[in-house]
């Protein structure tokens, strides 16, 4: 089994600026993994806060050895084994798990998302991620997003409803919302929610610091509309701990270190009576359908990478009516240029 990783920056259409922080594009790891003719490929999308860079990615893969893996491939010991390199590093473990899926779908003439027993049929909307950024931004953003048929927007700062107000004097869309931690009193979050929920907000995202869980509760307990967490649940043993704080959960790849445990992370939200927005960080095609192979078995998608990136090395998706269009092409379905 052969492996081969490339640094790549993915860069932004527009500066992206959250809560707390601003940039304008994202290093990436794009992985390959060649075995018995076919290769599968995969990708580390390692955005600031996550810890991870080029660097620590470059180091943790010099420790993998994979000559111990056979096919059919046992998820449950990779994840075992990446987990007893080092803790942590879920953007990298998550490239390797994404490249190894897709190899298998290849080696065994089968789409990825049959293996987790998704209906494409049952393909959630996918919203379009704004920025906070000035009100002729915006529109601007607005306009290059019509072909999704929701907006996602970060709030998180001082001009909260200003932003609200702004896209609601071109667009009734649905909204969800991102507030990354970014709200520092509840009752003044409460107030917020209320005012959102009469603007057509579907689902707010992490409004308090994801530690502090009583805060997340009390909101959540009085709320008119979903409250997801999202930065407080990263991996598996997170997802149990979510239940009485949120209404739901937003699993991303790049948090759970790939598809494997992400797919868990959805059944045992099920489990718990939780929803689940299945989310992304800023990344490639790879990363899109890795994640759109899982979304139908989710309540809400934010998948929109390609949209959002300028130089993404893969062709597109096919994107219909809102949604991704899951391909039976084996593996991925991820297409080069």
């Amino acid at each position: 089994m052969k492996i081969s990783y490339k640094p790549f920056e993915l860069n932004l259409r527009h500066p992206f600026t959250i809560a707390k922080f601003s940039r304008t594009s994202t290093p990436i790891m794009l992985m390959e993994i060649s075995h018995e003719g076919f290769t599968g490929y995969g990708e580390a999308s390692m955005v600031p806060y996550m810890g991870e860079n080029i660097d620590t990615a470059t180091a943790f893969m010099k420790k993998v050895d994979l000559s111990w893996l056979k096919t059919p491939f046992n998820f449950d010991e990779l994840v075992e084994y990446l987990d007893s390199i080092a803790p942590g590093n879920p953007n990298i473990k998550a490239a390797i798990d994404i490249a190894l899926h897709d190899l298998r779908g290849k080696i065994e003439q089968k789409a990825c998302y049959k293996y987790f027993g998704s209906d494409p049929d049952k393909m959630p909307p996918t919203s379009y991620t704004l920025g906070i950024d000035t009100p002729e931004v915006l529109l601007q953003k607005i306009r290059e997003g019509e072909d999704c048929h929701i907006i996602k927007v970060k709030l998180g700062r001082d001009n909260d409803k200003e932003l609200i107000n702004t896209i609601r004097s071109v667009t009734d869309k649905p909204l969800y919302v991102d507030a990354n931690q970014g709200w520092n009193d509840k009752q003044e979050g409460l107030d917020m929610v209320f005012w959102l929920h009469e603007q057509g907000v579907v689902l707010i995202e992490q409004p308090m610091a994801k530690d502090d869980v009583d805060s997340n509760a009390w909101i959540t307990e009085r709320s008119p509309i979903a409250i997801v967490g999202d930065e407080s649940v990263q991996r598996y043993a997170d997802v149990e701990k979510a239940k009485g704080v949120y209404h739901g959960i937003n699993m991303k790849l790049m948090k759970s270190a790939g598809m494997h445990e992400g797919y868990r992370m959805i059944m045992k939200a099920k489990e718990l009576g939780l929803k689940t927005l299945i989310g992304c960080m800023s990344e490639t095609s790879c990363g899109t359908l890795a994640a759109a192979a899982l979304a139908p078995l989710c309540d809400w998608a934010d998948l929109d990478g390609p949209f959002l990136t300028s130089n993404n090395p893969y062709r597109d998706p096919e994107f219909r009516d809102g949604k991704w269009v899951l391909s039976e092409t084996p593996g991925l379905g991820l297409i080069k240029p």
